[in-house]
């Protein structure tokens, strides 16, 4: 189970199969073969040939171009605007991020993520349209930091400033105990949503068992997953 990327991809509409991501530096190639993996239709584009050529070889992308977003008869030229969801992942360079985002929005794409440097830079990106800014050198660095104090917890879904899902690893305390004995609802405000299972004979992995039964016992060291507030998690770890 895999809750980390889902605060980046939960804005990408789901209903859509086509996906145009222009910038293909670190950011921008995750972006591409994640959804590539995921089965939907990506475009990479970059100005860098080079780039290009390595995204196609690497397959991270059905098709990758090379253009300058920063013209506007070259994105029309490529089909962008034809696509309901463009991401712009050129972090690093404000000036060609705000023109393709200003350009990509005043050509009519209904859905815009851009990526942003700093807190400047996103705000320039909101003013000039983009429908999502997002941060991910400041959302890793907060995953880091969390890790680093609450090692108890192997990934978290922010659902809003104060509250999150979150993927934990049984503490000895609650080793054999059932949900309704250790009344993590009203101890800590926090509702079980799943258990993972013991591995089976066949030494295939372990899975999980979705809205487990309240008598349910939990083995130490094995992982469940609770839904609530932030400071009732933080307890939990402690």
């Amino acid at each position: 189970m895999n809750l980390s990327s889902f605060s980046f991809f939960r804005s990408l509409r789901s209903q859509n199969r086509q996906f145009a991501v222009i910038g293909l530096g670190r950011f921008g190639r995750a972006v591409c073969s994640t959804l590539h993996s995921l089965g939907y239709e990506v475009l990479g584009i970059d100005s860098d040939e080079c780039r290009v050529v390595q995204a196609l070889t690497d397959q991270v992308a059905a098709h990758a171009i090379q253009l300058d977003s920063t013209q506007p008869a070259a994105l029309k030229e490529a089909g962008i605007l034809d696509f309901d969801t463009v991401i712009i992942a050129i972090g690093n360079y404000v000036q060609e991020s705000i023109i393709t985002t200003l350009n990509v929005k005043e050509a009519g794409v209904p859905h815009v993520v851009a990526k942003a440097s700093s807190e400047i830079h996103g705000k320039l990106l909101e003013r000039v349209g983009a429908d999502l800014v997002v941060y991910p050198e400041h959302q890793m660095g907060c995953e880091l930091a969390r890790s680093l104090t609450r090692p108890g917890i192997l990934d978290r879904f922010e659902l809003d400033p104060d509250h999150s899902i979150v993927e934990v690893i049984v503490p000895k305390a609650f080793d054999r105990k059932t949900i309704v004995e250790l009344d993590l609802r009203n101890k800590y405000g926090l509702t079980v949503m799943a258990v993972s299972k013991e591995a089976d004979q066949e030494g295939n992995p372990e899975k999980f068992e979705i809205n487990p039964s309240p008598v349910a016992r939990l083995r130490a060291g094995s992982i469940m997953v609770v839904i609530g507030s932030n400071k009732g998690i933080d307890q939990l770890t402690t």
